[in-house]
């Protein structure tokens, strides 16, 4: 009975919030949710027609999920939303299959919305929360800086008053300079627009307690009002009454095989924001999130909202701050949102008669504005210029190849850095340091020396096809450079973790070469399953156990034992208090002095 409790509370977390709730909590909810609600409905509203939906469908891409994920989510205080990050993906997949119809644009955005919640759904049930992995920060950033881009650029035209219509990024970019250029802004939505964009960063820099998104929607309605601006100025209009609801129809199968890509696609983008989020924020108050919970409860979320009239849906980097920062313990700040948003489209729609394009457009351009990471990119440079090539690599394709096609290049990018590190990994020769116990990194302590007819080497990642040979070459290599008098090579191996089968072969043809150059090799420090890898492979006859060590100091006392008739390989002069290690330098060796 216990166990079973266990798992219902292991897949519905909502049960173990319902019975650990306290009384403290109730108001600093609620007020959170109040506060939370001013911003859910321009945000979602904004990314709505950044996804090319009608505005209204951010709301129910807003309420479904918030009520969704207060069940089946395992953070307390994450809030669920449309978001910046997604919305130009959600377009990019929907609108080419839509031809014009915003009936069938909402449908394929419902399907897209339940197909990545299936993935979702099925990844947490499997345990694949670990595919954050896949995304590294340097690609992340990149890729988020790119949508940034992608977002000023579809938001600058309604920003200043017009609209321009185009298939592309470049398109887009330069049919808004035209109509800069040819007289098309307006002068009021541009002051309202621009005005907004000032007033959001503004208030933020001087850290206002009250949202700069808030503040500009509500005076910018208000204005709007006493002007009577409502008839010459682009508005976002009034919102159709009514709850949300299934709107799925007109869909074939040919649509589901259409928005396959995207759909696992913006599965991965959407679960590695959510997780990062639901991470930092658990971290914050001493909690723990697992990440396939997280998954399942985000890939829930998405097919309840998709179900009912929304679209894919990821954790909001904005409004979860804002949720935390006005005290909410728990996710009945979402509920209470989620509510209040019911409310406000059954009660009040024709409100969002007063709200200016340009107010929304400076909304959604200031959470762009917020994706860029210029430091991250300066910080890259400095400290690592691999990273950073990766993170120009991933900007640029997104916005030369598209969106969906970026999000391929980004994967495609973090298995090359990965390949990349594993390739060239760091190799040292290491040698003795006077004064310094164990064996060191000649190339970092110049002053070193080699051990008299050793070779002692690490090569700092795991074998495998792609670097096999370079371990094979720079071997022989230091072979080569230590001179005729060498008679043992020693590996210190604690850095393999793995050896496949192309990089075994490559061992042995490095153990024959030094045997046919009476050079003995011996393997110090493997750890016990690479060891089991290699007798998988058939390769006891050849590495003997007399031909592994448990350190490269026990390697060395044998090797030079058998060389100058003693055992005196690991004696040298030391500092008789405390001795100091080697900067930089991670391979102790013998611990005797």
């Amino acid at each position: 009975m216990m166990r079973s409790q266990e798992g219902i509370a292991r897949w519905i977390p909502a049960v173990a919030a319902v019975r650990g709730y306290r009384r403290a909590w109730l108001w600093p909810d609620v007020r959170a949710g109040i506060v939370v609600t001013a911003l859910l409905i321009p945000a979602g509203m904004g990314y709505a027609e950044v996804a090319g939906l009608p505005p209204v469908t951010g709301l129910y891409a807003t309420i479904v999920p918030l009520l969704a994920y207060a069940v089946f989510g395992p953070s307390r205080v994450l809030v669920l939303g449309p978001d910046s990050s997604l919305a130009p993906i959600i377009a990019a997949a929907i609108l080419p299959l839509a031809l014009g119809d915003p009936s069938r644009a909402v449908a394929l955005a419902g399907l897209l919305a339940i197909m990545v919640g299936a993935l979702l759904i099925v990844g947490g049930l499997v345990r694949l929360g670990f595919v954050t992995d896949l995304l590294s920060k340097p690609i992340r950033v990149g890729y988020l800086n790119a949508i940034a881009v992608i977002v000023i650029v579809s938001q600058l035209p309604k920003l200043l008053g017009f609209s321009v219509e185009a298939p592309s990024l470049w398109r887009g970019a330069v049919a808004t300079g035209e109509g800069i250029v040819g007289g098309s802004v307006d002068p009021v939505a541009a002051a309202f627009g621009i005005g907004c964009l000032l007033v959001i960063f503004a208030l933020k820099a001087l850290r206002f307690p009250v949202p700069g998104v808030l503040v500009v929607v509500i005076v910018s309605m208000v204005l709007t009002a006493i002007l009577g601006l409502s008839a010459s100025l682009p508005v976002v209009g009034a919102l159709p009454q009514g709850l949300p609801a299934p709107a799925l129809g007109g869909l074939e199968w040919a649509d589901v095989a259409s928005l396959a890509l995207p759909a696992a696609g913006i599965a991965l983008i959407a679960f590695t924001d959510t997780a990062v989020l639901s991470r930092t924020f658990a971290a914050r108050r001493g909690d723990s999130v697992d990440g396939s919970q997280e998954m399942a409860g985000l890939g829930i979320a998405n097919v309840a909202g998709g179900a009912l009239g929304g679209f894919p849906v990821s954790g909001s980097s904005s409004r979860t701050p804002v949720a935390e920062q006005a005290g909410a313990r728990t996710q009945l700040t979402g509920v209470v949102g989620a509510v209040l948003l019911i409310v406000f489209i059954l009660a009040l729609p024709g409100l969002t008669e007063l709200l200016p394009s340009a107010t929304l457009a400076a909304v959604v351009m200031s959470a762009a504005i917020g994706l860029i990471d210029a430091r991250g990119v300066v910080r890259l440079v400095r400290i690592n210029i691999v990273d950073a090539v990766l993170s120009a690599a991933a900007f640029l394709g997104v916005l030369v190849f598209g969106v969906l096609e970026g999000i391929v290049i980004t994967i495609g990018l973090s298995f090359i850095a990965f390949v990349n590190r594993s390739w060239r990994p760091y190799k040292a020769e290491l040698g003795r340091v006077a004064g310094l116990r164990g064996y060191h990194d000649l190339a970092r302590n110049p002053e070193g020396t080699r051990v008299p007819g050793v070779v002692i080497v690490r090569f700092d990642a795991p074998l495998f096809f792609a670097n096999g040979a370079i371990f094979d070459d720079w071997v022989r290599s230091r072979v080569r450079s230590a001179g005729p008098d060498v008679r043992s090579v020693i590996l210190a191996a604690e850095p393999i973790t793995d050896i496949d089968t192309t990089a075994a072969d490559e061992l042995v043809e490095l153990d024959e070469y030094l045997e046919a150059r009476g050079i003995r090799l011996i393997i110090a420090e493997m750890k016990s399953p690479v060891v089991d890898t290699l007798a998988r492979y058939g390769l006891t006859g050849r590495f003997t156990p007399d031909r592994f060590a448990p350190t490269v100091g026990a390697a060395v006392d044998e090797v030079t034992g058998t060389l100058r008739g003693d055992i005196s390989g690991t004696k040298w002069d030391a500092a008789p208090e405390s001795p100091r290690r080697a900067p930089g330098d991670d391979t102790p060796g013998d611990p005797k002095a």
